[in-house]
């Protein structure tokens, strides 16, 4: 039984008050709270455990190593890759899909070369294809979501052509909430011999993944999502295409042997890890993946789907509140505005004098703006510690946007 109440004595900033009034904290899709188990892990690291790692023969740098070491099978676990060597460790999903651009993509595509995407992507998973775009005349590919938010899979596979390169979709939609098929795009697009990268950075978050069973070639996710540190994160890349790329990072770590004259790297992981890690943060992301791995994803999910369909019930009574998005099965993610020209910032600026933290703007997804024909949302995403109360809450302070501004 999934007690609510008992996780969210996990997380010692639920207990604290925001302008006089208990926090809500709905901004867990630009980053979660932490459990005092990831927050112990690196006060620990810090003050009893810290030394560099891989290159020291002394007690605290080997101890610092087999930690932070540990983190890439608790990662390979989390996703069920089918083996750590397939888990390269980084600061997060933005430098994966750059690695990605930069390792495999750059030195295989030339001009009139195409990359499929959808419009919902966050910029993390646009901007290094524009790059490519503006460096070597790549050509992106646009596919728009159904008008309840949800992405055609099929749409996707049509769009592919005998240019296409690379399919770049997201799993889950950080505005709309909306789940992908992504396990349908990957299927058809290695059908056209074309690989996939999956956008993690939501998905991994709401839903237990099996990257093994997606059949993704590329899997990133970020750690300060998934209730571990900031600065802290991984990829997934097949065996297949960890072969296929280059180093676009170099220094120490990643080399096998360096002289004037030439260099020669390491395998594949540490090929792709150059310098000095985010040794502290990454051994913090191992305890929170844990964390959520002894909860159970499967009951994070379903607590979540709880959250979801009370808050859309809720919704459903406020005529005069327009939700972005409402595909069938979409996580505890909604952007939102207020008819009575009330804007995002207003919003969440009277909802935090309640005490209730939601997000504002465009939430690094401009295309998807323009498409939905809104400048900006407010966006409450729910987690794991919310509750039914915290949904109440927030209707209780959106009613008290509408009434200032009718």
């Amino acid at each position: 039984m999934y007690d609510v109440n008992k996780v969210r004595a996990d997380f010692p900033i639920l207990a604290r008050e925001v302008n006089g009034q208990p926090l809500t904290y709905l901004d867990n899709g630009a980053s979660a709270q932490k459990p005092q188990a990831v927050i112990d892990a690196v006060t620990r690291g810090y003050d009893n455990e810290y030394a560099n790692v891989h290159r020291g023969l002394h007690y605290l740098s080997n101890l610092s190593t087999d930690r932070y070491e540990a983190v890439r099978g608790i990662i390979a676990r989390f996703l069920n890759a089918g083996s750590e060597d397939e888990i390269i460790l980084n600061s997060g999903t933005t430098e994966g899909i750059n690695m990605v651009a930069y390792s495999w993509a750059a030195p295989r595509m030339v001009e009139g070369d195409e990359i499929v995407l959808s419009t919902m992507e966050h910029h993390a998973n646009i901007v290094p294809w524009h790059f490519l775009r503006e460096r070597q005349g790549v050509r992106l590919v646009w596919v728009d979501p159904e008008p309840d938010g949800s992405l055609d899979p099929a749409k996707v596979l049509a769009a592919i052509t005998p240019r296409t390169r690379l399919v770049a979709v997201t799993h889950c939609s950080n505005v709309l909430g909306t789940v992908v098929d992504v396990k349908t795009i990957v299927a058809g697009a290695h059908d056209k011999g074309v690989p996939v990268l999956v956008d993690g950075s939501q998905g991994a978050v709401h839903m237990k993944v099996d990257v093994q069973d997606i059949g993704a070639d590329f899997y990133p996710i970020t750690g300060h999502k998934l209730y571990g540190p900031s600065g802290s994160g991984a990829i997934y890349v097949r065996a297949e295409r960890l072969a296929e790329m280059q180093p676009f990072m170099g220094g120490g770590d990643m080399i096998r042997e360096v002289t004037k004259d030439a260099v020669s790297y390491a395998d594949p992981p540490m090929k792709f890890e150059a310098g000095t890690p985010a040794i502290v943060p990454t051994i913090g992301l191992g305890v929170a993946l844990e964390y959520l791995m002894d909860l159970g994803m499967d009951n994070v999910a379903a607590h979540e789907a709880r959250l979801a369909s009370y808050a859309r019930e809720r919704f459903k009574a406020l005529n005069w509140l327009n939700i972005q998005g409402d595909a069938p099965g979409k996580a505890a993610i909604f952007s939102m505005t207020v008819e009575g020209g009330a804007h995002a910032h207003d919003i969440s600026t009277i909802l935090d004098k309640k005490g209730i933290a939601v997000r504002a703007g465009h939430h690094c997804a401009q295309p998807l703006m323009e498409h939905l024909g809104v400048p900006a949302t407010a966006r409450a995403s729910f987690a794991l510690y919310n509750t039914e109360a915290e949904v109440d809450r927030l209707v209780e302070g959106l009613e008290l946007c509408h009434r200032l501004f009718s």
